[in-house]
């Protein structure tokens, strides 16, 4: 195990210099950053200063030289708009963001688990076919679209939900929900192939035949060995619902990390862009090795090599 965290370290050292390559060089593509990041009413000579004073004035491999060196701290620079650190604006909201995810997975899980396994146990039934049809329904949906119809709803038609911020907790039910549905409308479906596969299975019908009661046989035989793939997808999932807060975050105008990143491109603050993109991607990296280590705990017979 301890060999094998390590080994998932070495991965994820690799994957964020990558990513350090694919975000410096990105931002490069349109040519001079600073013919970006500069306000429109400098002139040339501020321009030039501008351009000195952020070392863009330096051959290339050296100014990613002196990134990569300065990203390792954590430092990414001071923000434009907010003559403050980049990386500290973006520790700032994460919290919030991270909260909002949290939310919005357990929303989707205590949802999409308990109806993938009685769409399963009760298939090609009513509740099947009813399932099936909210899951493609909730798929279909544009997470802006749906969180618009839940503010006129549930804000403005009967006030029972603030339209934006973070002032409540009552604030975090109406983007919670516009995200957890979403992850509970594709985890459900996984769920009920993932256990009618293992329905199907030789040891459902040893099971069986010893006289087990049929709940235990579902939960402890059938559900434990279908929550594999589940949690596989969950791990996914949650990748997906920090990318996706960027939009959800801006119609509920929710001040988590989302957010900002939608004001930094407005605004033209780089920095502020860049560090969010490494933060997103080292929380995907550990997401996905936490949903490795979480294998063995749900199927003692998964051995991590």
């Amino acid at each position: 195990m301890a060999r094998y965290i390590v080994s998932r370290f070495g991965q994820m050292i690799i994957t964020m210099f990558l990513v350090s390559l694919l975000v410096f060089f990105m931002i490069r593509l349109k040519g001079d950053p600073i013919t970006i990041m500069a306000p429109p009413h400098f002139n040339e000579e501020q321009v030039e200063s501008l351009r000195r004073a952020w070392g863009f004035d330096k051959p290339l491999s050296e100014q990613y030289l002196v990134f990569i060196t300065k990203a390792v701290t954590g430092d990414f620079g001071k923000s434009m708009s907010h003559n403050t650190p980049a990386m500290d604006l973006v520790v700032g909201r994460l919290k919030l963001t991270y909260l909002l995810a949290g939310v919005s997975a357990i929303i989707g899980i205590l949802i999409a688990v308990p109806l993938g396994v009685l769409s399963a146990l009760n298939r090609n039934s009513w509740l099947d076919v009813s399932v099936s049809a909210l899951a493609s329904l909730g798929t279909a949906m544009p997470n802006f679209w749906l969180g618009l119809m839940l503010i006129i709803v549930f804000s403005v038609q009967l006030g029972w939900f603030p339209v934006f911020g973070s002032d409540s907790l009552r604030a975090i039910v109406l983007p919670a929900t516009c995200l957890g549905t979403g992850m509970a409308a594709r985890l459900s479906r996984l769920t009920r192939s993932s256990m009618l596969e293992a329905l199907r299975q030789d040891y459902m019908r040893t099971a069986r035949s010893k006289g087990l009661k049929p709940r235990r046989v579902n939960v402890v035989h059938a559900l434990r060995n279908a929550l594999i793939p589940v949690i596989t997808a969950l791990g996914l999932q949650l990748g997906w619902l920090l990318g996706g807060s960027v939009v959800v975050e801006s119609v509920f105008a929710w001040p988590g990390l989302g957010r900002l990143v939608i004001e930094s491109i407005h605004v033209r603050d780089i920095t502020v862009v860049q560090a969010a993109v490494f933060w997103f991607s080292f929380s995907f990296i550990m997401i996905n090795l936490i949903v490795d280590l979480l294998y063995s705990v749900v199927d003692p017979r998964v051995k991590v090599e």
